[in-house]
């Protein structure tokens, strides 16, 4: 496959983070911009998840602790919100580990926490 992976839906979902931060801009929760980017989603007829949980494996045993995604989107893409001062890199790891968890490829870690809503594509 050549290009971005889902780039298309990519663009979707990163166009309606923009839509949100654009009326809410900067310094809420993080509840409440998921909350505003549900009814976006819900709104625009686009497929998506809330707090989806994912098991956990370790040697072939399931942990009792669960990872739970913010978003999935279109059944592929995990989204992941964040408001802070910047993306570090622990967001990174975290939003890499429920691409493993998950079987999916593509996540989007997006922060509402500046001026300018800041974004990262992570890909496994």
């Amino acid at each position: 496959m050549s290009g971005l992976f889902y780039k298309e839906d990519s663009f979707d979902v990163v166009g309606i983070c923009m839509e949100v931060h654009r009326e809410l801009g900067p310094g809420f929760l993080e509840i409440v911009y998921k909350d505003a980017l549900e009814q976006e989603f819900s709104a625009s007829g686009i497929n998506y998840g809330r707090e989806i949980q994912f098991d956990v494996h370790y040697k072939g045993v399931k942990l009792a602790h669960k990872f739970f995604a913010d978003f999935t989107v279109f059944d592929k893409i995990i989204l992941e919100i964040k408001c802070a001062e910047s993306l570090h890199d622990i967001f990174f790891a975290q939003s890499l580990n429920y691409l493993k968890v998950s079987g999916y490829r593509l996540a989007l870690l997006v922060n509402f926490g500046q001026e300018r809503l800041e974004f990262k594509r992570i890909v496994l």
